[in-house]
């Protein structure tokens, strides 16, 4: 098998990977955190993750020492990425149903085209691409709007977490596309190692600062959740993910957030009994058309467009 092949094959198991295994997270979180509060989960699983997967790493002779300016970068994707990401999507599990919460996340492409734009070159955005980001918008209202409409305690308290579900997508977006744009060459393994590691330090901040770490209930149920992230989350689908992030363009990457939710929502509905009304139908079939349409328009440089446009008057 030639080095393309092998390479061809490993993107297609990641691909695998991260589909299936990170669509099931967001049950394993929601188990999670009726144990455990989210920020000390978070914490937990990530300094775990990280910490060995980076023991190993020098355990193998992987290259685990780098800059300061290199792991200030590794931090800071890593906290973008697993503390703004990953803890806000573990908070709002408290309340907002697991399948709903993959829903939301689901506009994480939409995020990804904007900072593509800013963050990765001059480009300019299609109108394919503007058509998916009105249509995920409005697939969000369609979601949300039992929430919108309820006058009761609850019902808002489910809007209000599930409207932080946005700005955590922007958070994991914004993670991506610097770790695309600070890419160095790193070791993949070790440097994802190390993201993981300084999020869970993140996390473990924030946990100590905000939630009631002294009185925490290590359940056998809330234990297993976190080994299972730890494994199946963090250790397979987190790394999986980063290598994509390095070998394929982010447009393609983010098509998980399409497959992801259709897992979620099985199993919320298979194994928590969650609710799968008509809006849920509904505000999925319109979210993921957004998502398909965002990620396969086409992303064109304004420096092409100028050099087109100047090619074409010189043969008039």
């Amino acid at each position: 098998m030639s080095h393309s092949q092998r390479q061809r094959w490993l993107v297609v198991l990641a691909f695998g990977l991260v589909y299936l295994f990170w669509g099931s997270t967001y049950l394993g979180i929601k188990i999670a955190v009726k144990h455990i509060a989210p920020a000390l989960m978070c914490g937990v699983r990530f300094s775990i993750a990280g910490w060995l997967m980076l023991a190993w790493c020098g355990l193998s002779g992987r290259k685990i020492r780098y800059s300061t300016s290199e792991l200030v970068k590794m931090a800071v994707i890593g906290n973008l990425l697993l503390l703004g990401g990953n803890y806000t999507l573990s908070w709002a599990e408290q309340v907002v149903p697991s399948g709903l919460a993959a829903l939301l996340v689901a506009i994480t492409p939409l995020w990804f085209l904007v900072l593509d734009k800013l963050l990765l070159g001059d480009h300019k955005i299609t109108a394919r691409g503007i058509a998916g980001l009105i249509l995920g918008i409005g697939g969000m209202v369609v979601l949300l709007w039992p929430e919108l409409r309820a006058t009761g305690g609850l019902g808002r308290k489910e809007l209000w977490a599930a409207l932080m579900l946005p700005l955590g997508s922007f958070s994991w977006a914004l993670g991506s596309v610097l770790s695309k744009r600070w890419d160095s060459g790193a070791d993949r393994l070790s440097s994802t190692a190390w993201q993981m590691a300084f999020a869970g330090i993140g996390n473990l901040i924030l946990a100590f600062a905000v939630e009631d770490v002294r009185n925490v209930t290590w359940t056998a149920t809330g234990v297993g959740a976190i080994l299972y992230l730890v494994v199946c989350g963090s250790w397979i689908g987190y790394t999986a993910y980063i290598y994509l992030l390095g070998h394929v363009p982010t447009s393609k990457v983010s098509t998980y957030a399409y497959v992801n939710p259709v897992v979620a929502v099985f199993l919320g509905w298979a194994i928590e009994h969650e609710t799968v009304d008509r809006f849920i139908l509904a505000g999925s079939a319109v979210v993921i058309l957004s998502v398909i349409l965002v990620t396969s328009a086409e992303v064109k440089s304004a420096k092409d467009e100028k050099l087109a446009g100047v090619g074409a008057q010189s043969d008039d």
